[in-house]
């Protein structure tokens, strides 16, 4: 049995934090074990939104790829590339717009969702109308079994089924049906409470130095009710004991919980207790990043064969679907 194909890319939007660590990275680094993997720097997919600015395009996708690297992917056990070195991407993506009804892609929950949520940019445009028609393009061009997704992200999952469904009915078997490969990220709050994101402005990002990382956590909202450090608690109510959930251990989080709970520790103390694990888990990721930045070549070499391995596979789907639909040579 052959083994299956996992694909899932990441927007070069903004610099990469703890948030996208715990969402994306590490669930991919454990992935890669069991399957063939195609992730991708979904550069294009960045313009959806990012099209008025596009000045620290190529720092994001550095960064993109830097910490990709630091966090445990593996370029002979996966295929790391970017999205626009792979044309093919757009040609199919052009070809599914073609047999798309236009209400399907209207319906997509986030279309809205964003539209009312982002108000400093003009998002009444087709590339972000379109999105999720690029992204079903991105997976159906290499046939993959799976995409990691959470809950919240099914419906695009389920627009690319449909999509897939409705290409073959028309022009033959192409493509096989992707399936979600449901996965439990847990939240990630930001600085202030919020999910972390760039948007808020609230996020720990993975290049940040050592001590702004620290001064970032000792700064953290807790809980309101802790005016004094002799009040009592609540730790579900602190934006730090959610942290405490990812990257404390379970005992380490009874005792500050417990110590919250009956002010027997201030709050610097239960921070200060976050700022070890996190430098733990940290502090690994730093050492590899330095060791990529300062070798620009490399990280050139990674992304160029990576992206020349996943174009000969989005080639040969190409190649096939031009076929199916009568485009192409005569004979």
């Amino acid at each position: 049995m052959s083994v299956q194909r996992v694909l899932s890319g990441i927007q070069p939007s903004g610099r990469l934090h703890i948030g996208n660590l715990v969402g994306a990275l590490q669930n991919w680094v454990r992935l890669q074990e069991q399957y063939e993997c195609y992730y991708f720097i979904a550069d294009w997919h960045a313009l959806t939104s990012q099209y008025a600015d596009t000045s620290k395009l190529k720092e994001f996708v550095k960064d993109v790829l830097v910490n990709c690297l630091a966090a445990g992917l593996d370029p002979e056990k996966a295929t790391i590339f970017a999205q626009s070195r792979v044309i093919e991407h757009a040609e199919l993506h052009v070809l599914l717009s073609m047999v798309t009804p236009l209400s399907w892609l209207e319906r997509v929950p986030t279309y809205k969702e964003k539209q009312s949520e982002v108000k400093d940019k003009d998002l009444n445009t087709y590339g972000f109308l379109g999105y999720p028609l690029l992204q079903s393009a991105d997976i159906l061009i290499y046939r993959a079994d799976y995409v990691p997704v959470g809950v919240d992200q099914m419906p695009h999952i389920e627009i690319t089924r449909e999509i897939c469904r409705r290409f073959n009915n028309f022009y033959g078997e192409v493509f096989p049906e992707p399936e979600g490969l449901l996965t439990q990220f847990p939240k990630v709050v930001g600085t202030d409470g919020r999910k972390m994101s760039k948007t808020y402005n609230n996020c720990v990002y993975l290049s940040d130095p050592p001590k702004e990382v620290e001064q970032k956590i000792r700064t953290m909202t807790t809980d309101p009710q802790r005016i004094k450090r002799t009040d009592k608690g609540d730790p579900e109510l602190s934006p730090v004991f959610q942290l405490h959930k990812i990257f404390s251990t379970k005992q380490e989080q009874d005792e500050v919980a417990e110590g919250c709970r009956t002010a027997g520790i201030g709050c610097i103390d239960c921070k200060k207790v976050l700022i070890k694990n996190l430098f733990t888990v940290l502090e690994p990721i730093w050492e590899k990043r330095n060791h990529y930045l300062k070798k620009p070549d490399l990280l050139e070499d990674i992304l160029e064969s990576g992206s020349k391995k996943a174009r000969e596979v989005a080639v040969e789907t190409m190649l096939d679907a031009r076929k199916a639909i009568g485009l192409g040579g005569l004979k």
